[in-house]
């Protein structure tokens, strides 16, 4: 339990450590936390406290508490004790306990991780002081729903009202000028010049003064909004007046138009009437027509009976004439038919004697062919005989031939061989080819890989990423070997374990670049921060190298636990990177486990004594107190890798592009080859084709005579052939000639039969020709009494079609008459039983009266009209609607202005109220923070910071520190200062703050920490001047260790929290009793 004391001596004189009574139940070490208290001290309410004010805060079950009780003092509130003891536990019970949100703490964003380890729920209670009565909030946390109970003076209430209250009594634990928790102390530096106005103003500014600011953002925003809308109203207005004006000629052109229009309108309503009596007229003209073309019809038809009457007689008398001649037509055909057999018989007669002739000549001609052949073959046997004698004895020939056979074989087993070779090179150059296709494809996709992985440097490190393209290009400015960012180097074997390297390596040291000489970083870093104002980080390698230094403990040892590797082995670097993350980072000695792990952590804990462990999705950190020398463990969520998740090994890279030469030099060796073989094959292939040809020369010569004796005997024994085939050329000629002498006897028997039969033939065909004269002259008088009858048809047809045109015309005109009636009443808009409306009988006297009239003047004045282009119906609407517009759009560009006219005075009087407090405010702000740096030998300085007046959300304060006089005051930014100049300059803001601070209270958690000890020692005295003074806030100062001999004040409070196993159980802890037996001992002493 950790217990306040007043101090009444300086702090050197007062006891570390707290005596417990000799008795059987403090002889077992107890495993809770508590604090001692230190010396007695009188009753804090002797003393004024601010309103709002801390009294008392009490734990339960809360972080390393089992149950604690606190009472702060009213000014400077000292909280000391070890690492691990529970000095921010009492932060955090600060933060949740006045409706803090978790995260705000930097340690969990769930509230159920507060709660002690191993139970169900805790408590925590803050008692603030209040004229009017102090007010009691109590939070009770149930880590199974991870939710939370309020109470009020310990009635129930909700987290809505306490935030109410606490903000009544402005408190504001989210506000870092009020409230700075240990995670968040670097966290104030990066605070934006319009953050901290904000902060600022909420922490010491008057009530009204953030709200004055956020009226005037609302004011400024809502005037640009009306400034925008009265641009946009006024630029349209014009160009709808502009567009009316425009669109005034095109009216009147309407208008204009539209008079043409109804003209059109009016010719063309009476046209139809015009039409209809034009047709109507000519309907009664052909009525009358057809009725004389009918009367003709039947005339015609009376007149045509005669005639046929006489055309029907002499039909009959054709007809007799007709069947006569064919009977005469069939005993001519019948004789002519003889007659064609007779002749047919004289022609067989004539052929058989041309045939007889013609054999006769064929056989004379074979004879005479025979005897030709018959010399000419002797003649060639004669011919062959001579050449065969003077053929030479090739029996000499056979052994050129063997020995040309033998080195042809030669040469085609050397051609056979090259092929065979060529074959291999080729397979191996194919071979080579695909294995420098598969390394290429390999190689690219590397460098894909290494792609991806600066793509996410470039996303989220752009400064970084540039810094790499700069050493890309510059390497030769450098003595050593400088390596890219940690994250580009490390090289994961496995990605699923990227999640552990990440969580172990600062994302800084992520993203550093790693110098092997101290000399090569300052070249770097000038060139890339001061030069070109990059933000980049960068760190040295040790000059011994810790890459391969031996972990403490064999992993072998660890298995048991289910750990399964240590961080070094999980990844592969570069020599220097992988010494600088053993060195710093201690990579082999992290071991990693498993699902199994956490199972059972507690025993991993007690047994193994490692520092930090990793599971399958938590990372364990064990510390032990140097006072209990009890292991204390936090835990905390893997958070999911976002850059070592894509693995480039780069050894394999450098090895696959060696790889490549090589096969390079070996297909260009391959290639040499098959040139060389290709030219060999080649002078192979001619020396093959020249022994081919003196082979063959050489076998023709050798089978010449063989052929020649051949030849000889196939003559031979042709000409004994043709000889013995005689033919007897006189004996064929005699028998011709009987034979054609008995077919002449016939043809002259046959000539006779003809004879008579032409003669019957003739008389037969000249009583035809009477008959068919007889028939024609029949035929003309029928065809001359037909004439005229199709003549006075002709003349029938004609009347009768004239007759039927001038009937359908009559039905037409009719028909037409009915429609053009139809179509100028519908024009007319008239009924069936309607007259003509007056309007338009006068409108129509106007009117020409002729077709041709109106369709001239309806060109015109549609000519006229079709002028007008551009115009449609709807231009007038338009224009009368826009007039409407313009005058509503003026009616309310004249409200938007007097609107905009208020708002800028509203902005102009909250803008005096605000800014002019304002104004003094950072100016005393600035004073107190110039003394405080004057009083260091430095120099700093608060001023307000805007670039524009009138945009009030852009105002902002501007921190600017020197700690050298050889250099200009800089803005505090988180890059520019080191840790302990930027961990000075808060704390001396803060203390700007105090004594013009409104709110009740302040936290500052372990912000000495980064301090040298001459910084250190001047800012604390700073804070216990401006801290104990009268009417000022109370003031939390958190931190593990002090300075010796530091200045003290009788205000202050010194809480020392202890923890240990000799501690008193906390119910055996009477804080009221102590502190009555302290009083009474102080009280006492003067009178000994």
């Amino acid at each position: 339990m950790a217990t306040p004391s007043r101090k009444t001596s300086t702090p050197s004189t007062l006891p570390s450590k707290r005596a417990l009574p000799r008795d059987p139940s403090s002889e077992v070490p107890s495993k809770r936390k508590s604090s001692a208290p230190p010396a007695p001290l009188p009753l804090q309410s002797s003393r004024p406290f601010v309103e709002g004010s801390i009294v008392r805060i009490v734990m339960e079950n809360f972080l390393t508490y089992d149950i604690c009780e606190v009472s702060p003092g009213p000014h400077l509130n000292m909280i000391i004790g070890a690492n691990g003891t529970g000095k921010s536990s009492i932060v955090c019970a600060i933060c949740l306990g006045l409706a803090g949100k978790p995260a705000f703490m930097g340690r969990a964003d769930k509230v159920g991780f507060f709660v002690k380890r191993g139970c169900s729920k805790g408590m925590v209670e803050i008692e603030l002081f209040r004229t009017s009565g102090n007010l009691v909030i109590t939070r009770e946390i149930d880590v199974a729903k991870n939710q939370s109970s309020w109470f009020i003076n310990k009635k129930s209430t909700t987290q809505k009202v306490v935030e109410e209250q606490v903000a009544a009594l402005n408190i504001q634990v989210g506000n870092l000028c009020q409230f700075l928790p240990q995670d968040k102390v670097g966290e104030f530096a990066k605070l934006s010049k319009i953050e901290l106005l904000e902060a600022t103003e909420k922490s010491i500014g008057p009530p009204e003064m953030h709200r004055y600011h956020c009226e005037l953002k609302n004011f400024r925003e809502k005037e640009k909004q009306l400034e925008t809308s009265c641009k946009e109203k006024t630029e349209y207005l014009e160009k709808m007046i502009q567009r009316n004006e425009r669109y005034k000629q095109d009216v009147e052109r309407f208008y204009e138009r539209k008079r043409h229009l109804d003209l059109i309108e009016m010719l063309e309503a009476k046209r139809p009437w015009v039409e209809y009596e034009n047709v109507r007229q000519e309907y009664e003209e052909v009525k009358l027509a057809r009725d004389r073309v009918k009367e003709e019809v039947r005339k015609l038809k009376e007149g045509q009976i005669p005639m046929t009457r006489r055309i029907e007689e002499i039909e009959r008398q054709r007809q007799v004439l007709e069947a006569r001649i064919k009977e005469k037509a069939t005993d001519i055909k019948e004789t002519s038919q003889k007659c064609k057999q007779k002749q047919d018989i004289i022609e067989r007669k004539d052929k058989q004697i041309e045939e007889l002739q013609q054999a006769l000549t064929v056989k004379q001609n074979e004879e005479h062919d025979r005897q030709r052949r018959i010399s000419n073959t002797r003649k060639m046997i004669e011919d062959l005989q001579n050449e065969l004698k003077t053929a030479e004895n090739c029996e000499n020939l056979q052994p050129h031939i063997d020995a040309i056979t033998n080195d042809l074989r030669r040469v085609q087993d050397e051609k056979a061989l090259c092929e065979g070779e060529v074959i291999d090179k080729r397979g191996e150059k194919e071979s080579l080819e695909k294995e420098r296709k598969s390394v290429g494809d390999n190689i690219v996709r590397f460098d894909n890989l290494m792609n991806q992985k600066e793509d996410k440097l470039r996303q989220r490190y752009r400064d970084t990423y540039d810094a790499v393209l700069w050493l890309r290009n510059n390497r030769d400015k450098f003595k050593q070997r400088v390596y890219e960012p940690i994250m580009l180097t490390i090289n994961m074997k496995d990605n699923k374990n990227a999640k552990y390297i990440e969580n172990h390596i600062s994302s800084n040291d992520l993203r550093a670049f790693v110098f092997e000489s101290q000399e090569d970083m300052e070249v770097f870093l000038k060139e890339i921060r001061d030069n070109k104002k990059l933000r980049v980080n960068a760190v040295i390698a040790p000059k011994s190298s810790y890459a391969d230094k031996a972990p403490s403990r064999s992993l072998n040892e660890l298995k048991q636990y289910g750990f399964f590797s240590y961080l070094r082995e999980l990844f592969d670097a570069p020599d220097p990177v992988m010494s600088f993350l053993c060195c710093h980072y201690h990579i082999h000695e992290v071991p990693v486990g498993t699902e199994r792990t956490r199972e059972r952590i507690e025993r991993v804990i007690q047994e193994t004594r490692l520092k930090q462990i990793y599971t399958a999705e938590e990372k364990y950190v064990v510390k032990t107190s140097i006072y209990s020398n009890k292991v204390i463990s936090s835990n905390t969520s893997l958070k999911v890798a976002q850059f070592l998740t894509v693995t480039v090994d780069l050894e394999q890279r450098r090895h696959l592009e060696e790889q490549l030469k090589e096969i390079n030099r070996k297909l260009q060796a391959v290639e040499a080859g098959l040139i060389a073989l290709y030219e060999r094959n080649k002078h192979l292939e001619h020396k093959d084709n020249e022994l081919r040809q003196k082979k063959k020369e050489l076998l023709e010569r050798k089978t010449k005579k063989r052929q020649l004796e051949q030849k000889i005997s196939s003559k031979l024994g042709s000409l004994k052939l043709m000889e013995q085939d005689v033919c007897n050329l006189e004996e064929e000629e005699r028998r011709a000639s009987t034979k054609i002498r008995e077919i002449n006897v016939q043809k002259a028997k046959l000539v006779t039969e003809l004879t008579n039969f032409v003669k019957i033939c003739t008389s037969l065909h000249i009583q035809k020709v009477d008959l068919i004269l007889q028939n024609t002259t029949v035929i003309s008088e029928k065809n001359k009494l037909e004439s005229d009858y199709m003549a006075a048809s002709s003349q029938l047809r004609l009347t009768e079609q004239h007759f039927i045109e001038l009937d359908e015309s009559r039905q037409r005109l009719l028909q037409k008459c009915k429609e053009l009636m139809k179509r100028a009443r519908q024009v007319c808009n008239l009924g069936a039983e309607q007259t003509v409306p007056q309007e338009y009988q006068t409108a129509f006297q106007d009117l020409p009266n002729t077709l041709d009239e109106i369709d001239a003047l309806l060109t015109e004045e549609r000519s006229r009209a079709s002028c007008f282009t551009g115009l449609n119906p709807t231009v007038v609407q338009e224009y009368t609607k826009r007039e409407e517009e313009i005058e509503q759009l003026t009616e309310e560009l004249k409200i938007k202005k007097v609107e905009l006219e208020k708002y800028r005075e509203s902005i102009s009087q909250v803008k005096e109220r605000w800014l002019n407090p304002l104004k003094e405010l950072v100016e005393k702000i600035n004073e107190k923070f110039s003394n405080f740096f004057s009083s260091m030998q430095c120099a700093g300085e608060v001023d307000l910071h805007t670039e524009n007046e009138e945009d009030y959300d852009k105002y902002g304060i501007r921190i600017r520190v020197k700690f050298r006089s050889s250099t200009q005051l800089h803005e505090l930014t988180p890059h520019h200062q080191s840790g302990g100049e930027r961990s000075v300059s808060t704390m001396l803001y803060l203390m700007a703050l105090q004594e013009l601070n409104r709110c009740p209270f302040r936290v500052v958690d372990e912000i000495n920490q980064g301090m040298d000890p001459i910084n250190e020692r001047r800012v604390f005295e700073m804070v216990v001047n401006t801290a104990c003074k009268e009417n000022t806030s109370q003031y939390f100062f958190i931190t593990p260790k002090l300075l010796q001999n530091l200045p003290y004040s009788d205000k202050m409070t010194v809480l020392f929290v202890y923890n240990g196993p000799h501690m008193l159980e906390p119910n055996r802890w009477n804080l009221k009793a102590f502190q009555r037996r302290r009083r009474r001992i102080t009280f006492t002493q003067p009178s000994q």
